[in-house]
């Protein structure tokens, strides 16, 4: 797999800005990806040192509107921990 198919986009909330003061980073990643596939790709695409990755599968949830209901798509996210002497990835410093 490419690179740019395992990191699918990453995410913004708070809670995972919150995290970029450690150097941890969110990405949604592809579902058949491995903690080996995000590390290869993290570290090719934005040219850091990766520590370690901790990856979530997360459950789609029912939604309803009105009478009808179904639920949302079921993903995978991966927590991604950089190295003291990494560089931090410039994407994520104009969030903050």
């Amino acid at each position: 797999m490419i690179a740019h198919d395992i990191i699918v986009r990453p995410i913004i909330t708070e809670k995972s800005m919150m995290g970029i003061a450690d150097k941890k980073y969110t990405f949604e990643i592809a579902k058949n990806a491995t903690k080996i596939d995000v590390k290869n790709a993290v570290e090719e695409i934005f040219k850091v040192k990766v520590a370690k990755v901790n990856t979530v599968s997360v459950r789609g949830r029912l939604k309803r509107q009105g009478r009808t209901q179904g639920y949302t798509r079921s993903w995978k996210k991966a927590v991604v921990t950089l190295t003291e002497d990494s560089k931090s990835i410039e994407f994520f410093e104009g969030m903050m």
